[in-house]
């Protein structure tokens, strides 16, 4: 059977990909295919290594029914860019990280989580850690739609692969 591997990244690993994972994860779970997706988050930066998640993106998160709290941080590592499928950059100083830091035959696999929202008509999901209240309810009304968006491409993918 036919399996796809996912990684949410942002800078700290703390606010935007745990969101990520969260709404990704219960999405993918709702449609039956937690055997077939694999999800995870990581960081660009290790400043906040095995921190939970902001409690700010874990209320936000609550409030929404998920609960992100046993999410730790952790560092992208080398060994990523070859085990997932597709590895998606909360913005574009997270996404030119990444494809500096991957080895060129996996760069393919790079994208941003809103090309999966062309409604918000942005790339960049802003980074909410130093924001208000405020900031962390627009991220994830924008995590939640994007991850929608991916679910729906990658739902069509694992068809496609059944049917090839």
């Amino acid at each position: 059977m036919a399996e796809i591997k996912v990684l949410f990244c942002c800078m700290g690993n703390v606010c935007r990909s745990p969101m990520a994972e969260g709404f990704f994860r219960r999405l993918v779970d709702e449609a039956g295919l937690g055997e077939r997706i694999v999800i995870d988050s990581a960081g660009t930066h290790t400043d906040l290594l095995d921190s939970p998640p902001d409690p700010r993106a874990q209320q936000i998160m609550a409030e929404r029914g998920i609960d992100i709290s046993g999410l730790r941080a952790r560092p992208i590592k080398r060994a990523d860019f070859e085990r997932f499928d597709l590895i998606l950059a909360m913005d574009g100083q997270n996404f030119d990280m990444l494809r500096f830091t991957c080895p060129k035959p996996y760069a393919y696999k790079i994208g941003q989580l809103l090309d999966y929202a062309p409604a918000f008509k942005v790339k960049d999901i802003p980074d909410p850690l130093h924001g208000d209240e405020e900031t962390f309810v627009r991220v994830a009304d924008m995590v939640e739609a994007a991850a929608a968006g991916l679910l729906e491409r990658l739902r069509e993918r694992l068809e496609n692969q059944e049917n090839a």
